[in-house]
């Protein structure tokens, strides 16, 4: 069983995109949506897991995660082709993300930031995958506030309701 243990940051400013030594292009959907992931958490329903198919440049991946608040939780990701995946894009519901994945050393880690696009467009979002929950770690001068356990920055909470749709508060609070 795969285990992923990842912290996800606002990022404030833009002096990380001189140490992006990659960028990859991102879209990818979800065939379950929010409300039944929300329904999960509170015990209504039997969808414990997201569904997501993910196309990253000339690469396609259909991937489950459980659904826990927190930076631990299991992970099972699955190369698949490219064509299955766009098949599969017609299949989400929800609406898609797009997003510029860049790449960022610091210190003895790699850090992923996510620049997204379309309906989220104007919220970067800086994620790093630890070994343990307790792992330390160089933050670097460009991470903002830890956004882990805020159920809204989740890939699949955007995709049903994107950053655009964002009352002002909640804008606000991405944008300090």
């Amino acid at each position: 069983m795969g285990i992923e243990i990842e912290r996800k940051f606002l990022v404030a400013g833009d002096a990380w995109r001189a140490a992006a030594h990659a960028v990859v292009p991102m879209t990818q959907g979800y065939l379950n949506d929010q409300d039944a992931m929300d329904e999960a958490v509170h015990g209504n329903a039997a969808q414990r897991a997201s569904v997501r198919v993910r196309i990253a440049g000339d690469q396609a991946f259909l991937n489950l995660k459980s659904r826990e608040l927190g930076c631990s939780r299991q992970e099972f990701d699955y190369p698949i082709p490219v064509d299955d995946a766009q098949a599969l894009m017609a299949l989400c519901v929800g609406g898609t993300i797009d997003k510029r994945r860049h790449l960022v050393r610091h210190g003895t880690h790699l850090w992923e930031i996510d620049e997204f696009l379309g309906d989220n467009a104007g919220l970067v979002v800086a994620e790093i995958e630890l070994e343990s929950v307790d792992e330390p770690f160089e933050r670097p001068d460009w991470l903002g506030a830890e956004v882990t356990g805020l159920a809204r920055y989740y890939n699949l909470a955007l995709a049903s309701r994107p950053f655009s749709q964002w009352n002002p508060g909640e804008r606000a609070a991405a944008d300090a």
